[in-house]
């Protein structure tokens, strides 16, 4: 791809955003019944291409086990408040209340509460005994410390993730992570992430992991890309880690899901992910606005909280529906915010793709205009396309 000269010295790829481009419909069409959005990872399959992000103000046990029963995969942080409280209500209660001033060194002391492996352990088997399949969330710094707990609790797939989570992580003060011999160690499925290159999703597939999560800064409620100046618009992304997974797969014969992590905020979002090559999605902000979000209302990012450098904010979110509503409807505003995965299907229909790995080889064109053109009603008095 041509590079953009940006002064003496220096050049740099175009990147495109989901909002920079537009789906092509094609020349057939079918019936939205016939699509299959189903998608499968390891020895799972799901019914929805989908996995909620293991955030707080998202993934209780409880939303979890809705997710699963939904046909999608919630995934848990064990690293949050679930697992350091018993009963973290009020601690939820306390975070809804807080002035935006003051809300991240609140949550900062909040959240130094130690983690209970024995909360770890009681989670995931929360969720377990109601029939779903269980998912969890745990950064590279404290894999080794949980992972006992993980495994005792029977926990199906495991999630390795970070900012930037690398397969080449160099410490000169203590022993990283070795990801590759951990992965081909463990009995559990793993994904990891987030990355957002070709090259650094390449070798994270190297490492043997299930699937690779990619996105780095683009969700609501995340900071990165102001606090560390890091990220890539999220088509380019998803589009660099679908090359890479092809490699691997000419390489190897094994075949990694490339999952889009944050940035989805609309049915369009979701169609587009995939289009650029996704097999699943993970989405966040658009659960968190559901009734049953533990969130009271509010949103924040796995790094809100961090003790030295927090890369994430407190957002304010809108209860727009059940998590039913908004996953697949129906829905009862104009504005693509609910029944996100009746848009997925609505769309491969009527480019006429069946499954959702053909749907990743739809027309995809540069579109800037694709929000504005024709929407000047729309966006005077904000509404549909105009909000």
């Amino acid at each position: 791809m041509a590079e953009v000269e940006i002064g003496i010295g220096k050049s740099g790829r175009r990147a495109y955003g989901f909002d920079d481009i537009a789906i092509v419909p094609s020349r057939r069409t079918r019936d939205p019944e016939d699509v299959d959005i189903s998608w499968e990872i390891d020895a799972y399959k799901f019914e929805l291409p989908l996995m909620g992000s293991a955030m707080d103000g998202v993934i209780s046990p409880y939303t979890a086990i809705e997710i699963g029963k939904l046909g999608g995969l919630g995934v848990l942080n064990l690293e949050g408040l679930w697992t350091r409280y018993e009963d973290p209500d009020s601690v939820y209660q306390e975070i809804a209340s807080l002035d935006p001033e003051k809300v991240t060194q609140r949550m900062q002391e909040l959240y130094a509460e130690p983690i209970k492996m024995e909360l770890v352990t009681e989670r995931i088997r929360e969720i377990k005994a109601q029939g779903v399949v269980a998912a969890a969330s745990i950064t590279p710094q404290r894999t080794t410390q949980m992972i006992k707990a993980i495994q005792d609790a029977e926990l199906d797939v495991l999630v390795i993730q970070g900012t930037v989570v690398s397969a080449e992580h160099v410490s000169k003060t203590s022993e990283p992570l070795n990801l590759k011999r951990f992965i081909r160690e463990l009995e559990i499925p793993v994904i990891v992430g987030g990355c957002a290159s070709y090259q650094a999703a390449l070798h994270l597939m190297r490492t043997g992991a299930v699937g690779v999560l990619v996105g780095v800064g683009p969700g609501n409620a995340c900071t990165t890309r102001g606090v560390l100046g890091l990220g890539v618009p999220q088509a380019t992304a998803i589009a660099d880690a679908a090359g890479a997974r092809m490699r691997h797969l000419d390489e190897t014969g094994v075949y990694v899901q490339v999952i889009a992590d944050g940035g989805m905020s609309r049915g369009g979002d979701v169609a587009k992910a995939i289009a650029c090559g996704a097999d699943a999605v993970m989405i966040g902000s658009p659960l968190a606005a559901a009734a049953e979000a533990p969130g009271k209302g509010y949103h924040w990012g796995m790094a809100t909280f961090h003790p030295t450098l927090p890369r994430g904010t407190r957002v304010k979110t809108q209860v727009r529906g059940t998590l039913k509503e908004i996953l697949v409807g129906p829905a009862h505003e104009n504005d693509g915010r609910l029944n996100l995965f009746g848009a997925l299907r609505t769309s491969m229909a009527t480019c006429g793709y069946e499954t959702v790995k053909e749907f990743q080889k739809a027309e995809v064109m540069v579109a800037p205009a694709l929000q504005t053109e024709g929407k000047a009603l729309q966006q005077a008095q904000h509404v549909g396309m105009g909000h």
